[in-house]
């Protein structure tokens, strides 16, 4: 009897995550495996490691006509924005990279340049990763960090009644070439988790509302946005700022009374801007529609 197989096309990424995480046995160590910002692991009393990886390829990520250096600086800080995302901090990192044999030797200096950039900003270290030729530029980091027990942020812990906050404006990222120059939001990330308790949080790399539908469904939970409060770049359309992707700012959730907490330090600091755009519901059915990037 020939086996029928259903095309990764059909199923899309995320459906392709959840085939393969059934088929990945997890360790009894493992504190949380596929299915968040980055793996958390065992590592000391006071503290989890945290293990992210992100890949871009050219056609896909980025073109040959874009700057190398920035395209370097996206490998890397897209990982730092996970590890981020989990309330940590990163440490090292690993870069394995696929060229083209005609690919100019300059290109890739300039692609390592942008990332070790980046690296000394972030204050992590560059310790090793492999070379192969490939058809297209291919450019993998598998980057390290650690998270204090007590500040370990997952997908899976908004509650109803929760305000939800981003970090920044959305939309228009590939188009303005802002996905080649964000910042990761590691100093908001250590703010709010050493200052409050988020239940929940994830970067913005697929849009507002795909990547709020993981927390939700982690979580368990609904959500009710209030779109006139969505921050926008200058141009950019509601539709653009819930589904662009390729943002890197951070979603996440706060209890009222902390997210009034955090309104109050707000309006006295200047330091971070925090934007709230919607509660959590008990209401798993009631969700933003989502039309966020996908790779199939």
């Amino acid at each position: 009897m020939q086996r029928t197989s259903m095309h990764v096309s059909q199923i899309g990424e995320f459906g392709l995550i959840k085939a393969l995480k059934k088929l990945v046995p997890v360790s009894q160590g493992v504190i949380k495996g596929i299915g968040d910002d980055a793996a958390v692991l065992p590592y000391n009393k006071s503290e989890y490691l945290l293990l992210t990886t992100d890949m871009l390829a050219e056609g896909v990520h980025f073109t040959r006509r874009m700057p190398p250096e920035g395209i370097g600086h996206k490998a890397l800080a897209c990982n730092i924005s996970d590890i981020a995302a989990m309330g940590g901090r990163p440490t090292f990192a690993v870069v394995s990279i696929g060229v083209p044999g005609n690919l100019p030797v300059d290109f890739i200096k300039d692609v390592y340049r942008g990332m070790e950039r980046t690296a000394k900003d972030f204050g992590v270290s560059i310790v090793g990763g492999d070379t192969i030729k490939s058809g297209k530029i291919v450019v993998n980091v598998a980057l390290l960090g650690r998270v204090e027990k007590k500040n370990l942020v997952t997908r899976g812990g908004a509650k109803p009644g929760d305000w939800i906050f981003v970090t920044g404006p959305l939309g228009g990222s590939l188009k303005s070439g802002r996905h080649l120059k964000f910042v990761p939001r590691l100093g908001p990330a250590r703010f709010l988790v050493e200052r409050f308790t988020p239940h929940a949080m994830i970067d913005i790399s697929d849009g507002l509302a795909g990547d709020l539908g993981h927390i939700l469904e982690a979580s368990r939970a609904g959500a009710r946005l209030d779109y006139d409060c969505i921050p926008r770049h200058k141009g950019v359309s509601l539709a653009q700022a819930l589904n662009d992707g390729e943002d890197f700012e951070l979603l996440f959730t706060l209890g009222t009374r902390q997210a009034q907490a955090l309104m109050d330090w707000q309006a006295r600091q200047k330091s971070f801007y925090f934007y709230p755009v919607g509660t959590i519901t008990a209401d798993v059915k009631e969700k933003p529609d989502a039309r966020s990037f996908t790779h199939f």
